[in-house]
């Protein structure tokens, strides 16, 4: 039995200031498609300033993101192709 190795390479970006942090995640498909969403994390006033953290919690909440957008992307294609409703799981 051959088996095929795919690999799928996942982009986030950071855009920050001292009270938030933007991610955008980015992940391009082996046909071509391009799929993008956005995070996003506040730091309260009175909390310290650890940009590590506000980049893992808006990465998580992009990352979130891109994988309810593939799992509606995916569903769409198997309706598509059987000509019947899937439903997908959810997570």
């Amino acid at each position: 039995m051959l088996h095929n190795t795919v690999g799928w390479h996942i982009e986030l970006e950071f855009q920050e200031d001292d009270q938030r942090t933007r991610a955008a995640a980015m992940v391009r498909l082996p046909d071509g498609t391009e799929v993008r969403t956005h995070g996003h994390a506040s730091r309260h006033h009175i909390d310290p300033n650890q940009p590590r953290v506000g980049e893992e919690i808006a990465a998580a909440r992009a990352l979130n993101e891109l994988a309810m957008r593939l799992l509606t992307k995916a569903h769409g294609e198997i309706d598509e192709a059987s000509g019947r409703t899937s439903h997908p799981i959810n997570v």
